[in-house]
């Protein structure tokens, strides 16, 4: 497999994350600036901060599941051109996405 294929793939979402970077610190900068209430600030900037750790949160649960995805396609020794194989990453994908909605509506309620 020819590896060049993903090095504009890359360059592209680092580039597309670059831009959300910077966006995102502007748009906190004017509010700062236009004198917003300080409460007004202060949700935003604990809602970003509760978006983190739910993203961080989320990853590491898709991540853990589709590495015991892996983990179960190779003691199955399927091979990597199988349709059960593609089936089983997308369906542990999945059940991590589940999982993690589960987790993060206990974490709420």
């Amino acid at each position: 497999m020819d590896l060049a294929i993903f090095i504009p793939i890359v360059l592209f979402i680092c580039i597309t994350l670059a831009i959300k970077t910077i966006v995102d610190a502007r748009v906190r900068r004017r509010m700062v600036e236009s004198h917003s209430s300080e409460e007004l600030v202060r949700a935003i900037l604990l809602a970003d901060e509760q978006n983190r750790r739910m993203s961080a949160l989320k990853w590491g649960v898709v991540l853990s599941v589709t590495g015991g995805a892996f983990l179960l396609i190779d003691a199955l020794s399927l091979a990597a051109d199988r349709p059960a194989t593609f089936g089983i990453v997308i369906i542990a994908a999945g059940l991590g996405m589940l999982g993690f909605h589960w987790v993060s509506q206990r974490k709420i309620g």
